[in-house]
């Protein structure tokens, strides 16, 4: 059985009308995979609630507490923005907490099954970070969970693979200086952030930024694969790799230039699981539903 550590309470982070992050990703998503032939191997997985594990001491590690009670405030006085992009509903401080949650469980079962697992949740994190969230984001959900990871039994060296559209500044910032993590990251350049320049290598070489052209496709993408980041974490030896999952690059997708279609990502996961098969995905972005929903679905029979 596949994995997939979803609830219905991550619909309730409210971005409002017309926003591209919006509680329809998730719909689509679900939707998709309920209706799939192999829809029997999937094991939907609820994450730990709140009053059972508190994530704050784990977010705590990598946001400082004045930026996580202003999230906090917003929530509780009604709801606003942190950026021009990024929204903080009445819900949204109890959905993000939970969003870390369930990248927590994603870590614990991966790491007991050395299988691979999905975390279908909202809000992102790549781009959060340690002051403040921004572009979409509000916790750094995949570099909490890398760090989590390494308190676990045989967990040593953690990978983050990171193949949304735009650079995991966040991410970045936060693992660069843990000999015990690593990075990379494929992502349109020029575009937002700025950030992902190939010269940005971490202190100890841990960090691998590949900027991809505007128009870049399958073709370009295989070639950075197999030039770049197989060779990259064959090196490393983790031993679990992380995968921002973003699905942006998708050529049908609106906020970004890259042509890639739904079925790559099931290349990309093919050729990821010649490593390990201790991978753990979990949702950054991706705004067209339908091509999102079809690139999870691809990623996930990939696994089987």
């Amino acid at each position: 059985m596949f994995p997939l550590i979803y609830s219905d309470i991550f619909l309730n982070h409210d971005t409002g009308s017309f926003h591209p992050e919006s509680p329809q990703r998730l719909e689509a998503i679900v939707n998709a995979l309920k209706t799939v032939s192999w829809s029997d191997r999937l094991k939907w997985q609820p994450p730990t609630t709140l009053a059972k594990r508190d994530p704050l001491p784990y977010i705590r590690n990598h946001h400082n507490n004045e930026y996580i009670q202003r999230v906090e405030a917003i929530s509780s006085n009604g709801g606003g923005l942190l950026d021009g992009d990024t929204v903080v509903s009445p819900q949204s401080y109890q959905v993000a907490l939970l969003a870390v949650n369930a990248w927590l469980d994603g870590v614990d079962t991966v790491t007991q099954t050395q299988k691979p697992a999905f975390v279908l949740s909202r809000p992102p994190g790549h781009h959060a970070v340690q002051k403040t969230g921004m572009g979409f984001c509000l916790f750094s959900n995949a570099a909490i969970a890398a760090n989590y990871a390494l308190q676990s039994q045989g967990v040593q060296r953690v990978a983050i693979l990171d193949w949304d559209v735009h650079h995991g500044n966040g991410t970045q910032a936060i693992v660069e200086n843990n000999p015990s993590i690593a990075y990379c990251s494929l992502h349109q350049f020029p575009a937002y952030p700025g950030t992902g320049r190939a010269n940005e290598m971490g202190q100890y070489d841990n960090v691998l930024n590949i900027p991809m052209a505007p128009g870049s496709d399958l073709k370009a993408y295989q070639l950075a694969f197999s030039e770049k980041v197989i060779p990259f974490l064959e090196a490393f030896k983790e031993d679990l790799l992380i995968v921002s999952a973003g699905y942006d690059a998708n050529q049908a997708d609106p906020l970004a230039s890259i042509n890639l279609q739904p079925d790559n990502y099931g290349v990309f996961t093919q050729q990821l699981l010649t490593i390990t098969s201790s991978v753990l995905f979990g949702l950054e972005g991706g705004y067209d539903l339908s091509a999102l929903a079809d690139s999870v679905v691809a990623t996930i029979q990939a696994c089987f």
